[in-house]
């Protein structure tokens, strides 16, 4: 259990959240998807529930979420800590942004920062900061005899306010008339459940035997950089829990082929004309499908995207249309401030005013030092560039993951989420 905290910082959250209805509301929107599995996971655990808040607080519950430090998905991983827990990101997928499997890592990682720290608050304070900062601080403390709880640690405006920021979207969720909002109502029964299957087939072929929107099937299958799912062993699909039997069902009576792409890796001395004639595309169309510059060239070996058989030309339109990247727009971005830069040319780099970069980050200090962290929210403005994005090289705190197993046939996962649970 996770004592209530009650701190100027905390009215403070609470006031800019009330503050912005709008953003409130899409947050919540898009958590009904995964909250109840998450809850489910969490009670599972003995863990304190405010944990599945924290993708409130990292991504705004949005799946596609993609930082200046490549952090991905609603909890926030880093290439390096996915790879070392099992989660797999290859030219097909990117398994961070997976709802499954990323919850089951952060769930883990959680739990051994609470292991080591023993105190929830300084749990969630490493899961920002790092647990090397939290040691570091508490040992500070206790040289000079201070005390080491969250409240007593120096720490950065961000992680001090992390908590703070926590409460404050529990508070709201929990009572939001009392903050003159109007909230979506959390099911209180499963919303998805998870298929497995080793058939290779377009994303929308897939979406289509589900019977539901292209969109719909993504915000539940966010980990695809490409418009196939690979079909593989460990391939796994969520769906709509009234949709996932008659998808399962339609896939096993269907024996027509469901790919319409293929990944093919450039040879020594071949060009991309030479490929595009090679698969019946034009050659503005195999680069605009593959995210290529009209000057840029590619090395031997690369991989790139191509149609299964010569396509149709509405087939080529469709190719163009579905084209998905590995940084998705509709984004979170996290900005490291740099030695020399200020709140007017950052908001500049992103095409946002310095007033946004104040109301998005909540307690910031009027002066902003090099190696801060600054929040951007793309569902209040225009995201930066992608070549912008890739100038970062800040490295946020590690989140571990680890991957654990689904259900081998169509199976609901998660349970009813009784009502009054946050």
């Amino acid at each position: 259990i996770l004592d209530d905290l009650d701190t100027p910082e905390v009215k403070l959250a609470e006031d800019w959240y009330a503050a912005r209805p709008d953003y409130m509301a899409r947050m919540v929107e898009r958590s009904r998807r995964y909250l109840y599995y998450i809850v489910t996971e969490v009670e599972k655990r003995g863990m304190p529930l405010e944990a599945a808040l924290l993708p409130m607080i990292e991504s705004a519950y949005n799946p596609m979420a993609y930082s200046t430090s490549r952090a991905s998905g609603i909890w926030q991983f880093i290439p390096s800590t996915g790879k070392s827990y099992g989660m797999k990101q290859t030219w097909w997928l990117d398994e961070r942004r997976d709802v499954v499997a990323a919850t089951d890592g952060a769930l883990d990682y959680l739990q051994k920062l609470y292991g080591e720290f023993g105190d929830w608050p300084l749990a969630f304070a490493a899961y920002n900061w790092g647990e090397g900062s939290v040691r570091r601080a508490i040992a500070a403390n206790q040289k000079r005899g201070l005390p080491t709880d969250y409240l007593s640690l120096p720490m950065p405006a961000e992680t001090r306010n992390y908590v703070p920021k926590l409460q404050a979207v529990k508070n709201i969720v929990r009572d939001p008339e009392s903050h003159n909002l109007e909230l979506a109502l959390i099911p209180d029964a499963p919303y998805f459940a998870v298929v497995r299957t080793t058939r290779k087939m377009d994303v929308k072929i897939a979406a289509e035997l589900a019977e539901m929107p292209l969109e719909e099937f993504l915000s539940l299958n966010p980990q695809h950089n490409r418009p196939v799912i690979a079909g593989a062993d460990e391939t796994t699909i969520l769906l709509p829990y009234d949709k996932a039997e008659l998808f399962a069902s339609k896939l096993e009576l269907s024996n027509q082929p469901m790919v319409t792409w293929q990944a093919y890796l450039t040879k020594a001395n071949e060009t991309l004309p030479q490929v595009a004639v090679r698969f019946g595309l034009s050659l503005e169309t195999l680069r605009t499908v593959n995210g290529i510059g009209a000057r840029a060239t590619v090395p031997v070996g690369h991989a790139l995207l191509v149609p299964t058989q010569a396509p149709s030309d509405a087939t080529v339109a469709s190719l163009q249309n579905a084209v998905f990247t590995a940084v998705p727009s509709g984004r979170t971005l996290y900005h490291r401030v740099r030695k020399g830069e200020t709140l007017s040319s950052i908001a500049a780099h992103y095409a946002v005013t310095a007033q946004d970069l104040k109301a998005w980050n909540v307690g910031m200090s009027p002066k902003i030092i090099a190696g801060q962290r600054l929040r951007v929210i793309s569902d209040v403005a225009p995201a930066g560039t992608r070549s912008r994005q890739r100038k970062s090289k800040a490295v946020r705190p590690a989140h571990a993951a680890s991957k654990k197993a689904v259900a081998a046939k169509p199976a609901v996962t998660g349970r009813i989420l009784p009502a009054g649970h946050l």
